[in-house]
């Protein structure tokens, strides 16, 4: 370790979600099937979206996209506290918990962006449809995606190298169940002002400022949509705008609770109760959501069903 760290911790104990082996046991089996159904929910999502040609408009373009980062952001966070829930280990290396932090949070800022990014394309294509395959190419829509995963990475990177740079001395024991800011952030024995500082600089830039935007293009869109005549375009702008609204909702809902406080503070439950929404519900209810509020993809989802081997051209 550098000159800067002279950490003498080499593990990180998890306090995990509870100290019962019965409800750890409970735990371990809903965690293991909420994780199998966001992979197969997800998934499935991507293969329809690929393979139905009524399916390649922007809005599927960035939902299939949603639904493999909501594959690895459930796999960095849950995947660890599987394991330790299913072999009653409890420790993560010095260096995997870095890893894991830094990918966990180039996975969230990722999904701000790629929320925002869907908003946007929600607004033109009901505010402006004139404009609408003019302004949304597929070029446009991939750099979009790109800017989103390079910006993340390299924020993730900022953040993770101010944290691991910090001292631990001890203690190890983190009051969570995978490697989240503010729990690690408790355990180092210096000053962490410059780092929260820097984090709290983030939050506005990645998760409040997008979701104000969200928040503004969704406040012209219900004024146009309330606009519209007659009412089966409303609801068709309804359909295709709500079920985005909801993710939003829940996604954002609990990332701001966790991350909008720019002074680190001890862990409490309540905060591992509100990132279980934001790392474990909101992937595994994604698919969902759109699937039963989105008419497009339920009829995708029965041509699939009725042609079972159109989903492996």
């Amino acid at each position: 370790m550098g000159s800067q760290n002279q950490s003498v911790v080499t593990e990180f104990i998890f306090e995990g979600l509870s100290s019962q082996p019965r409800t750890e046991t409970v735990l371990s089996i809903v965690f293991l099937v909420f994780y199998l159904f966001t992979l197969a929910g997800n998934a499935l999502v991507i293969i329809v979206i690929r393979v139905d040609c009524q399916l390649q408009s922007p809005m599927y373009f960035f939902l299939a996209n949603l639904s493999f980062l909501d594959i690895c952001y459930i796999s960095c966070n849950v995947s660890q506290m599987l394991v330790n829930l299913l072999t009653k280990k409890r420790t993560i290396s010095f260096s995997g918990c870095a890893v894991q932090m830094y990918f966990s949070l180039a996975f969230g800022m990722t999904e701000c962006f790629l929320l925002g990014f869907m908003a946007y394309d929600r607004y033109l294509a009901i505010c402006q449809p004139l404009l609408y395959t003019t302004l949304m190419t597929r070029r446009v829509c991939i750099h979009m995606v790109l800017a989103s995963w390079t910006s993340s990475l390299l924020s993730s990177m900022v953040i993770n190298t101010l944290i691991f740079r910090l001292p631990f001395c001890g203690p190890d024991t983190l009051n969570h169940y995978f490697c989240e800011v503010p729990a690690v952030l408790a355990l180092a024995c210096a000053d962490t002002a410059l780092t929260e500082l820097v984090i709290f600089i983030f939050s506005i830039l990645i998760v409040f400022i997008p979701f104000l935007l969200i928040i503004t293009s969704y406040a012209r869109i219900l004024s146009a949509v309330l606009k519209m005549q007659p009412a089966h375009v409303q609801s068709k702008a309804f359909s295709t705008s709500g079920s985005h609204l909801m993710v939003v909702t829940l996604f954002y809902g609990t990332a701001i609770c966790m991350y909008m406080n720019p002074k680190a503070r001890t862990p409490h439950d309540r905060d591992k109760v509100v990132a279980v929404f934001y790392t474990i519900v909101a992937p595994m209810l994604n698919p969902l959501i759109y699937s039963l509020r989105n008419k497009d993809m339920k009829c995708a989802l029965r041509r699939a069903m009725n042609r079972p081997t159109s989903l492996f051209p």
